[in-house]
């Protein structure tokens, strides 16, 4: 973490969720961008910049006051990146996605092949047969509003190696993600890295899907294992709360900087 009389800049671990180092400041406070366009975070009398030296410019008042309170949150022993969600959301929206938008839109398609709501259980057995039963009950109507709103039926497949979908509907995707914002395009890529699927983040960001059914949604075939074998202490509860965290942060940011 770099210093000077008048700002602060992350390093580039920030990113990654290592320690940066112990807490420096007293006070958190907000206020207008130099430029009069956007509102920045002051650790005491210093201007909050990111990895890139840039200063952090939030499009609005709530999400830097929100980006505020994960500063103040910070305890005297270290700061801790991986408190901060809505701080890291904010440094991908205004430094990686300007500058890796095609990239970042071409990872997001060359896995939409492979959604996991395109993925059906084959049925073949009492266990097979009982996922396949949710997954009918739950992602059905998803499906069905997938066509209703982008115009194409998903073609399911039961194959590890997942399917084809049509062109025209992979295009029809492709160019609701290039006419995001940056920041609808960062929640989307992180709300897609954690689901496993582009479909639920989409449906999360039109309001088709509220957060606890996208989650329900995502964990239907594991949540099931569990309900039959038990839940594993240390493993499964985790991975529950990590998920909650990543979708929840990525939903907040959005509407943050929308308002």
């Amino acid at each position: 973490m770099t210093r000077d009389g008048s700002s602060v800049t992350m390093p580039m671990s920030f990113m990654t969720g290592s320690i940066v180092g112990k807490r420096f400041y007293k006070e958190v406070t907000t206020r207008v961008a130099d430029d009069g366009n956007g509102w920045t975070v002051m650790l005491d009398y210093r201007t909050l910049k990111t990895p890139s030296k840039r200063p952090l410019k939030c499009p609005t008042l709530s999400l830097a006051m929100a980006i505020a309170a994960e500063w103040e949150f910070q305890q005297t022993d270290g700061i801790r990146p991986f408190t901060m969600p809505l701080m890291r959301l904010t440094c991908t929206a205004l430094e990686r996605v300007p500058l890796t938008r095609a990239k970042i839109i071409e990872q997001l398609m060359k896995k939409f092949h492979q959604d996991l709501v395109f993925c059906r259980s084959p049925g073949d057995n009492d266990w097979t047969k009982g996922v396949l039963e949710k997954q009918v009950e739950k992602i059905d109507p998803l499906l069905e509003w997938v066509e209703s709103e982008f115009g194409y039926r998903p073609v399911m497949y039961s194959s590890f190696f997942g399917g084809q979908q049509e062109d025209d509907f992979v295009k029809a995707i492709e160019n609701v993600l290039k006419k995001m914002t940056n920041c609808e395009l960062a929640t989307v890529d992180a709300m897609a890295a954690a689901a496993h699927s582009l479909i639920i983040p989409l449906a999360i960001i039109r309001r088709r899907l509220q957060i606890e059914e996208a989650i329900e949604l995502i964990r239907l075939e594991e949540d099931l294992q569990v309900d039959r074998w038990g839940l594993v202490e240390g493993g499964h509860d985790v991975d529950i709360a990590d998920l909650q965290v990543q979708i929840s942060s990525a939903a907040v940011f959005l509407g943050l900087s929308q308002t």
